[in-house]
């Protein structure tokens, strides 16, 4: 294809990924405050955490009791529900706009680099998604160890877009941290880290996961601090031991394939004299001279045509030759 087809290919798949994102959007739009059956809606399903907590950490601003986030702006309530609609459309159009990217990156790819990298957007999205669902379930504790600080002074009364700040950037960051021990198996692979690089450093790795996760987690509270270290040092060990494996197996691979032309496959022996080898049938005694060269015998002429038909009536000709 000419630059201006890749670029004409590159503006429909664009246009599609859009056109399934503002779709999803809408319907994520509509899912925040209705959804049919036995579905949540999604702003239940994000305030939830909240609601979760105690009634003495959480304000009641409300005549009937029921558990709210306040909005301090005339357009808070529809921004956040705009946003977490988009959110919302991304995720649920993602299988369209993932399938446009990689339609537009195959045809360029190899066999085998198409085998890889879908492995490995596969393994990513896996990853984020544990990422997102435990950090998602940890909130309500997270915001119960912050709320609870000072509680007999202050009582807690959150509003929308600050919550879900909150809740979105601890989502975020527990996805993206789970992505770490996939960066580790692609440099393994790639040749740029070995597992004997790292096996005796495991102390030092594990004090720089918890500095990572105390200055990454959005509350700095201590319990989404540990839950996202602990997280982050069994995977990075699982990936040390993936490292490990792969590395022996590539050691057995080129123990024999990757001598240098100048480099023995085996023991170097010391050579021995000329004069120590022995013959098959006894020592060997000493050689005797030869006799005096003779005269070579002369090589007769090539024979012209006529001799050999006139040599042909006399008998015994082709005595010897028979």
């Amino acid at each position: 294809m000419s630059l201006v087809e890749h670029l004409q290919e590159l503006r429909r798949r664009v246009l599609i990924s859009l056109f399934a994102v503002v779709v999803g959007t809408v319907l994520g739009f509509i899912w925040y405050q209705w959804a049919p059956g036995n579905i949540l809606p999604l702003g239940e399903i994000i305030r939830r955490p909240y609601c979760s907590l105690p009634v003495e950490l959480r304000a009641d601003l409300t005549s009937d009791g029921s558990c709210r986030l306040i909005a301090t702006s005339p357009f808070e309530m529809f921004m956040l529900r705009l946003k977490v609609g988009f959110l919302a459309g991304l995720v649920v159009s993602s299988p369209v706009w993932l399938l446009q990217i990689w339609g537009f990156i195959t045809p360029g790819l190899l066999k085998n680099e198409r085998r890889w990298t879908l492995s490995f957007v596969t393994f990513a999205v896996t990853l984020f998604v544990a990422g997102a669902v435990l950090a998602y379930f940890i909130v309500d504790q997270g915001l119960y160890v912050l709320m609870s600080i000072g509680r007999e002074y202050q009582v807690g009364a959150l509003s929308g877009g600050e919550y879900y700040k909150f809740v979105l950037a601890l989502i975020v960051i527990f996805g993206v941290s789970f992505e770490v021990p996939l960066l580790i198996i692609m440099l393994n692979l790639a040749g740029l880290l070995q597992y004997e690089q790292v096996q005796d450093k495991r102390r030092i790795i594990i004090v720089i996961l918890f500095i990572f996760a105390a200055f990454m987690t959005p509350g700095q509270d201590p319990f989404s601090m540990i839950v996202l270290a602990l997280s982050l040092c069994f995977l990075v060990e699982m990936a040390f031991q993936f490292c490990r494996i792969h590395d022996k197996r590539r050691s057995k691979k080129n123990e024999w394939g990757d001598l240098a032309d100048d480099e023995a496959s085996g023991p170097i022996t010391a050579p021995t004299p000329v004069g120590s080898a022995t013959s098959v049938g006894g020592p060997s005694g000493p050689v005797r001279a030869s006799s005096a060269p003779q005269a070579p015998t002369p090589v007769p002429p090539p024979a012209r045509p006529q001799d050999i038909n006139n040599a042909t009536d006399t008998p015994g000709y082709f005595d010897d030759v028979l």
